[in-house]
């Protein structure tokens, strides 16, 4: 009977569907674990990323199921965002129809390739019963004070039209599109995760053991916790302060310019205090300034611009007046916008110093001697070193002077002693048509007011035709503005910005708790029970973006009692990419595989076999056709295996020959093999997650089966019990062709849900140890001995064997170790 994959594949998928042996649901009798991959965008159709995600996150789901635990694994759709808009500008439709059409495809894919989601629990974020609780989330946000609207520089992306938050500016450019990014002011809703970032950050060491140590470096670094001081320069021309923030104040004594972004609040107030000639020449650099991207204003390489103002700032260390600029290389993202300009011990102000003739004053000088001079330097000195220049602190070494002279400061009224952090408030507002409305109107005589729950949700029209990029169409949607006031029932306006995605992102392992539910994002006692996720996988692209808000959202939903975990993932998988022809798989660079059509060819076992089977799961996946084919041929082999002895099989199913019936050494050494498979499959998905490496072990094992030569009951029995150990520990990988062949066997259960064996430990005990015998620690001897001999029997069997006597001739034996079943180091004298 030949391996019909295609009819098979399609057999079980339907079985598993009317059985529903893959719903979830709470049962305090087991332990519980939720699996779950980061959900796709519907962008069309699966890629091999895709597929190589999922088939890890399925294999485990099903390993656990087998195991006894109690597992959610299901599957939702991050639906809302630019992608559908650009599409439905080129394939002329529309932004909903186009997504619910992929989204239609996409979910036929997955289940084509036997995934074991509980689909009841399917979350599709661009729906209203969904993005309904984005609204009510953000509703609470706003009522504890974590959501605010104001004008600010913001990151701006020409190419897609719209504004990103700064995680999602990498080097300066937009990490969707990779263009430059500019600045431009605008009114926007932020969200201040800031008052979060310090419990973001001390949870990182004490509840992410279970993340990579890669990631968890990335997020310290992204939040970027520093300590040092803010101080205050007043410019008394303008009767106002300039705040910076310094983590030196050992050099404070060393200002001799204050330099303000470009940007900065204060600018705007100056040119209105100044002679129009140079109000206009100051607009005139503010705006080249504003036209270069983040990454050309802050790269260490890159010419530093200035403008002088006709202002000053008073140091408040030593009373006197310092000088104001403007500067291309302040940016007011980090920071205050504002900094005290230390030329001796910064380079960038170093070269700005240089280039514009301000002096350079050393207030650090280092450590072996040297002495450094403001007009002869060369460049900065950045080292810590001994203080100088700086009244009753020269001669400390800047590591006691730091804290000295902060302590002075706050005595004195100087300075503050603070902590800031990297991070900056979440800048959530889009001016994008496909996202969740932003639940607010604006009223001329009240403000800023929040649309009522009871009105929730905000509907997002459907019926919408995008014309152009970076134009959202709900400006032309007149009736779809005009609303009126919640609050004093007169004439006011919708926003008409909609949420950043990542909003629908950090919370959707919460709806699929509690899915369909209509009076509220999620039931408690569900979250309670299922969360946290005990194990995520996804992309590390997502390390400083989703997994920050998403321990952010948890973090917020906890302290308005919605649910008990302050924590989202306990266990984090990053997977690497697919690599075809040295490259990652892209459209653009025509090096893509369609999953469907290598399904066509060889069936959804097949590739998620060679997809586990081609490398650990953190490194990069190398495409190969013929691995592909490779793996087919293994699971031809699986079948024959079966097929062709399929009545022995049946006739010897069930019956286990113990380990002390068994006297050929072919067959203990058989059965030993199978059990030693059991075990190391199961601590390599397990505790090890080598997926690659268990697979590994189920070819030898079918090799094993397949060489045995041995005939007769006990033998046939032994081929039986192989044979099902090889198909249960199989069935995670490859769950069709391994329910086929637990059927064909006679089997009533589904293997999917059937037990997982357990390893006997009485045929995990060796015979024989092969036994390394060293003489002065170098390599003599292998002697082949019973295993399990206590030292003194190892010792005194090797020392006497002949072979080691012979080489023990002559010599004086001064000392004797011996390992157990592994190893004889005999030293020797002469």
């Amino acid at each position: 009977m030949p391996y019909d994959f295609q009819a098979i594949e399609s057999k079980w998928q339907r079985k598993w569907t009317e059985t529903r042996c893959f719903e979830a649901k709470p049962d305090p009798s087991k332990e519980k674990f939720f699996c779950l991959e980061m959900f796709p965008y519907p962008s069309g159709a699966l890629h091999m990323g895709h597929i190589r995600n999922y088939s890890m996150g399925d294999m485990l789901a099903r390993f656990l199921r087998k195991k006894g635990r109690n597992v959610l694994y299901t599957m939702g759709f991050d639906s809302f965002g630019m992608p559908a808009e650009n599409a439905a500008i080129k394939y002329r439709t529309k932004p909903h129809d186009w997504t619910l059409n992929n989204i239609d495809y996409m979910t036929k894919q997955l289940k084509r390739m036997g995934y074991s989601y509980d689909w009841n629990r399917e979350a599709i974020t661009c729906l209203p019963e969904y993005y309904r609780w984005n609204q009510w989330i953000f509703l609470q946000m706003y009522r504890k004070g974590l959501v605010f609207r104001k004008e600010a520089p913001v990151n701006w992306c020409d190419t897609c039209g719209t504004v990103l938050a700064n995680e999602q500016v990498e080097d300066g450019r937009c990490w969707r599109c990779h263009n430059p990014v500019s600045k431009k002011n605008l009114k926007q809703w932020f969200i201040k995760i800031t008052d979060y970032a310090q419990e973001l950050l001390d949870n990182i060491e004490k509840d992410l053991q279970g993340w990579p140590k890669r990631v968890r470096i990335m997020q310290t670094n992204w939040l970027g916790r520093s300590e040092g001081a803010d101080l205050t320069f007043r410019v008394p021309e303008l009767d106002c302060g300039i705040e910076v923030y310094t983590t030196r104040f050992d050099t404070v004594f060393g200002v001799t310019f204050i330099a303000l972004a470009p940007e900065h609040e204060l600018v705007r107030r100056m040119m209105e205090h100044m002679p129009q000639d140079e109000a206009e020449a100051m607009g005139d650099f503010v705006r080249k300034a504003a036209a270069q991207s983040s990454i050309e204003r802050s790269d260490a390489g890159a010419e530093k611009l200035g403008f002088k103002t006709p202002f000053s700032g008073i140091n408040p260390v030593t009373g006197k007046p310092v000088p104001i600029w403007l500067a291309n290389y302040i940016l007011t993202d980090y920071g205050t916008g504002a900094i005290m300009g230390v030329p001796a011990g910064d380079q960038r102000d170093f070269e700005f110093c240089r280039k514009y003739g301000i002096p350079v004053v050393p207030v650090v000088q280092p450590k072996d001697g040297t002495v450094l001079d403001g007009d002869t330097m060369t460049e900065a000195f950045t080292e810590h070193g001994i203080v100088a220049n700086s009244g009753r602190f020269d001669g400390m070494t800047t590591e006691e002077a730091i804290p000295a002279m902060i302590e002075w400061g706050e005595e004195n009224g100087y300075c503050k002693r603070t902590v800031t952090f990297r991070l900056r408030d979440w800048l959530i507002s889009r001016q994008r048509y496909w996202g969740t409305p932003i639940p607010f109107v604006h009223c001329p005589q009240c403000g800023d007011v929040p649309v009522p729950e009871d009105q929730l949700p905000v509907r997002l029209p459907e019926d919408v035709t995008v014309k152009e990029v970076g134009h959202s169409p709900l400006l032309d949607l007149p009736d779809w503005l005009a609303t009126t006031c919640p609050r004093c029932g007169g004439p006011a306006k919708r926003e008409a910005d909609t949420m950043d995605t990542f909003f629908c992102s950090s919370w959707y392992f919460d709806r699929y708790c509690s899915p369909g539910d209509a009076e509220r994002p999620f039931e408690r006692a569900d979250v309670d029970y299922w969360m946290p996720v005990d194990q995520y996988i996804g992309g590390i692209e997502h390390a400083c973006l989703h997994l920050i808000y998403a321990r952010f959202f948890t973090k917020f939903l906890a302290d308005i009692g919605l649910i008990r975990v302050r924590e989202p993932f306990t266990n984090l998988l990053t997977q690497g990419m697919v690599i075809k022809d040295g490259a990652k798989m892209s459209k653009s660079l025509g090096n893509v595989v369609d999953p469907t059509e290598i399904v066509n060819r060889f069936g959804a076992d097949t590739v998620r076999l060679f997809i586990l089977f081609a490398a650990p799961p953190q490194n990069d996946l190398d495409w190969s056709e013929k691995g592909v084919e490779g793996s087919s041929r293994f699971l031809g082999r699986v079948w024959r295996c079966v097929e062709e002895n399929l009545a022995t099989l049946k006739a010897h199913r069930g019956r286990i020959v113990p380990m002390g019936e068994l006297d050929e050494d072919a067959l203990r050494d058989f059965k030993r093999k199978i059990h030693t498979t059991i075990r190391d499959v199961t601590c390599d998905i397990e505790t090890e997650k080598q997926f690659n490496t268990a697979i590994a072990r189920l070819m030898e094992l079918t090799n094993s089966l397949t060489a045995l030569k041995e005939t007769g009951e006990t033998a046939d029995s032994l081929r039986a019990e192989a044979v099902e150990a090889l198909l249960h520990c199989l069935s995670p990988f490859c769950p069709h062709i391994a329910e086929e062949l637990w059927e064909m066997l006679g089997h009533q259960e589904v293997i999917s849900t059937a037990p997982w064996p357990e390893a006997d430990p009485a045929a995990l005990v060796r015979d024989v140890a092969t036994i390394v015998v060293q003489v002065n620690g170098k390599v003599r001897a292998r002697l082949e001995r019973p295993a399990g001999l206590s030292r003194e029997e190892l010792e005194r069997s090797v020392v006497s064997d002949p072979a080691v006597q012979e080489k023990l001739a002559g010599k004086a034996v001064l000392k004797v170790i011996a390992v157990p079943d592994r190893l004889v180091n005999i030293v020797v004298k002469g």
